[in-house]
């Protein structure tokens, strides 16, 4: 693995969270108990604290040989659910300052993606000026969109609808991709695993059968945990666009639709990730591990934790060396404009 690892050059890991102090959570869990709080300062937080908290995060990449990790907030560690702005800003500000100075601390590991304040059943154009923030102040390279503000309790607007568009709008002014990924989880039907896939699902579909791309052709998305269904289901939303091709010429096809989409391989699964690298291409295709979380745990079968995936994609034999090159390096380098 060394000597694959020097010939393919950098591991950039495009899906990552921060591993955060207790004080972090107890400043959250402070604020719920007391949201009069709203305009609170964030945290007081020693260097020490932080360095503490990152110790075995930075071990565990240093581990499967990941060089670079982008890190956004953890899914639950925003309440967007939680309809209270204020609240949910000073929160998502706290957790991207943090995120700030973890960079700052280890510039040769780190780079931010910013949380955004999303409140269920308010506007994202609320996010737009703390993503100008994370960009042109804390030097983020992207951020994190929860398709599902409202944690699985009520109807959110999909992300094919023009409620998104300030935010796309202005994703689109500061070049910088989005990563789609569902936050917590209140519906008693599911648990935050599976509401991940299903919201995850339901935003590809949603904004391929929309005019987002038309309307904002340089919009850059990446998909979490490879899409959720939408890889394994294809054939049956082929069918439907095949459908559609006949009855309007200037319908496209549905994969010429998905690859205007990147996605990560969060699937923990060679099978898996092998189906996504033939539906989307490896040019659509982004190194990820999500370490460390819910992959943490060791697979009895290969005694390596499932978010190992560097191996995983290394013995996919009828990838080229140019393609490995891609999932690993090139295209998050190339999407996230990292030197």
């Amino acid at each position: 693995c060394a000597d694959r690892h020097r010939r393919i050059g950098v591991i950039i890991d495009v899906h990552g969270h921060t591993t955060a102090p207790p004080e972090l959570y107890s400043y959250n869990y402070s604020m719920l108990v007391n949201p009069s709080d709203g305009a609170r300062p964030g945290p007081r937080i020693s260097d020490e604290r932080v360095e503490q908290a990152m110790a075995t995060h930075l071990g565990q990449l240093a581990e499967v040989g990941t060089d670079i990790q982008l890190i956004s907030p953890r899914p639950w560690g925003i309440p967007h659910a939680v309809r209270d702005e204020p609240l949910v800003l000073a929160m998502t500000r706290a957790n991207n300052d943090l995120i700030a100075r973890q960079v700052a601390m280890h510039p040769d590991v780190f780079r931010g993606v910013g949380g955004l304040p999303q409140s269920a059943g308010t506007s994202p154009a609320n996010c737009v000026e703390e993503l100008e923030r994370c960009v042109t102040e804390l030097g983020f390279v992207g951020c994190q969109i929860n398709p599902d503000p409202a944690a699985g309790v009520e109807q959110a607007p999909p992300m094919g609808d023009e409620h998104w568009y300030p935010l796309y709008e202005k994703m689109v002014e500061l070049d910088v991709p989005a990563l789609v990924h569902t936050g917590s989880c209140r519906s008693p039907r599911e648990n935050q695993s599976e509401h991940f896939i299903t919201e995850e699902s339901i935003a590809v579909l949603t904004l391929l059968r929309s005019n987002v791309f038309q309307d904002f052709p340089a919009l850059k998305l990446v998909i979490s945990h490879g899409g959720g269904s939408v890889p394994y289901q294809v054939g049956r939303f082929r069918a439907g666009r095949f459908g559609q091709m006949r009855r309007d010429a200037a319908v496209e096809r549905f994969d010429t639709s998905l690859r205007r989409l990147y996605f990560d391989t969060v699937l923990y699964n060679r099978e898996s990730i092998e189906l996504l690298v033939r539906i989307v291409g490896a040019d659509r295709t982004l190194f990820g591990t999500d370490r460390p979380a819910t992959g943490t745990v060791v697979d009895p079968d290969t005694g390596r934790t499932l978010d190992d995936l560097k191996p995983v994609i290394e013995e996919i034999d009828w990838l080229s060396d140019e393609e490995r090159q891609r999932i690993f390096e090139g295209n998050a380098k190339e999407l996230y404009k990292l030197a």
